[in-house]
């Protein structure tokens, strides 16, 4: 017991010491990427997770340094702990498509189950694996645990090859392992439509990186493209009753909302993603229904085939805009539009995100660093006017062939206010968030996550961002 306890101190050194983190990484790694797939099931009130299978990928694309997470963002938090001394070797938050459905209506009626994955180093012994869930108070409760032993060919399949599918470089900064990966994938591109993605890829990351705060970090990115082909072009659109033969399995009305476009085919993209080294991921749907969607460290996706002449700017603002979900664990700051959730996030709760909170006492605001001096909060601004032109926008059919013509000058008029606001530029407390037009606030009047537009985000959903990037690219890798 005695040489256990020295073992486990001397390890637990080891691993708070900066300056020996690589040689670490080489102890208790091999290098390689180990993939745990997984069914989550259960209904509005519960759930239950089950090995589907461990797999081994490729090189490990992320850092070798911060292994354990430090950011506090997801719904749910993966660790990995060496089986013989119980240090943990390895965290991360993410979310998942699973737990945005349990707040539908759908949920409350039937189970359902969906794959899952996480990933993290290739172990050279046996780790417990367990994942942890956030209660409605947002502390983190088991809800999983599994041994996995590398060894053992029972348990880990190591036969995996990868994808077919072609990979090129857009953006290369340095090593996977010391930058921000991102992989750019297709769906709904048919093979005569390659060069149609190909310049879609280029177009949309180009828009990225001219977007503060990413076009100040472009060298800590490194951006591929996989050229996935599909049978068909486009994807499903189930209330068009259009079903396609495509690769990803990405489709329209998820959760019964028109514009919400997400896959269920979890270890399909992930076979596909897997022999490139990837931190996230950005799938670029070949449809022109206005649509996308972003879950936070699983993917983002964004519509590419927009029809109506002039309107290609959404498709820029779909992409960046996921991404922030995807990437930086944003919260989406309207309140006006239409979702399938019931209840995401509940009155009197303080929701995770970064960028909404439901606390409106100067001390305990979560972004109170970043206040505009001698800012009221909570902050007033012009709702009552913003708020009428959005009922008079609500009331248009957004398929209908009509829609952009009639919504021009309510959005002009829109733009109109935020920009004229008394407190444009300043960050402040403003209701009017997350889905909530009463009980939940923003840091700004207008930002990225707010309005369709091509705005920057804002200072605080900035920093979160940059703190993202720190994390995967940051000092010491």
């Amino acid at each position: 017991m005695k040489k256990f306890l020295l073992a486990a101190l001397f390890l637990g050194c080891l691993l708070a010491s900066r300056s020996n983190a690589g040689g670490i990484f080489d102890s208790f790694f091999t290098g390689g990427t180990m993939r745990v797939d997984y069914y989550h099931t259960g209904t509005k009130g519960e759930e239950r997770i089950a090995l589907d299978e461990a797999i081994e990928e490729g090189p490990w694309p992320g850092s070798r340094v911060n292994l354990t997470d430090t950011l506090n963002l997801g719904e749910y938090l993966v660790k990995v702990f060496d089986r013989t001394t119980n240090i943990l070797l390895y965290s991360r938050g993410y979310s998942s498509v699973f737990n945005e459905w349990q707040t539908t209506d759908e949920a409350e009626r039937m189970s359902r189950t969906m794959s899952e994955s996480v990933r993290f180093p290739f172990p050279r012994r046996a780790v417990q694996v367990t994942i942890s869930r956030r209660d409605r108070h947002m502390e983190f409760h088991e809800v999983f645990s599994i041994i996995i032993n590398p060894a053992d060919p029972t348990q880990v399949r190591h036969s995996w090859t990868g994808s077919r599918y072609p990979v090129s470089v857009l953006m290369e900064n340095g090593s996977p392992g010391e930058k921000v990966d991102i992989l750019i994938l297709g769906d709904g591109y048919a093979a005569n439509e390659m060069d149609k993605f190909r310049k879609d890829a280029q177009r949309l990351n180009e828009s990225m990186f001219r977007t503060h705060p990413f076009k100040e970090h472009m060298k800590e990115f490194n951006v591929r493209r996989m050229d996935v082909t599909s049978e068909e072009s486009g994807i499903d659109v189930p209330d068009k009753g259009a079903w396609k033969r495509h690769a990803l399995g990405a489709q329209y009305n998820t959760f019964g909302v028109s514009r919400y476009v997400l896959t269920l085919e979890n270890k399909v993209l992930r076979d596909i993603a897997g022999s490139a080294p990837y931190d996230f991921l950005c799938i670029l749907i070949n449809d022109s229904r206005y649509g996308g969607g972003g879950i936070y460290n699983l993917y983002a996706t964004t519509y590419t085939g927009e029809s109506v002449s002039g309107q290609k700017w959404q498709e820029d603002y779909m992409y960046v805009h996921e991404f922030g979900h995807s990437f930086g664990g944003l919260a989406d700051e309207y309140y006006t539009s239409t979702t399938g959730y019931n209840d995401l996030y509940l009155p009197g709760i303080e929701p995770w995100e970064p960028n909404v909170t439901a606390l409106t006492d100067r001390k305990n605001v979560k972004w109170k660093a970043f206040l505009s001096p001698g800012i009221a909060v909570p902050t007033p601004w012009e709702k009552i006017a913003y708020d009428s032109l959005e009922a008079i926008r609500a009331k248009f059919d957004r398929l209908a062939p009509d829609y952009y013509e009639k919504r021009e000058p309510i959005m002009k008029a829109e733009t109109a206010i935020l920009k004229s606001s008394q407190a444009a530029g300043k960050v402040g407390v403003f209701e009017g968030a997350g889905y909530a037009a009463r009980g939940l606030y923003r840091p700004a009047v207008d930002c990225r996550m707010f309005t369709l537009s091509l705005v920057d985000f804002d200072p605080v959903c900035s920093a979160a961002i940059e703190r993202v990037i720190g994390f995967y690219a940051g000092a010491g890798k």
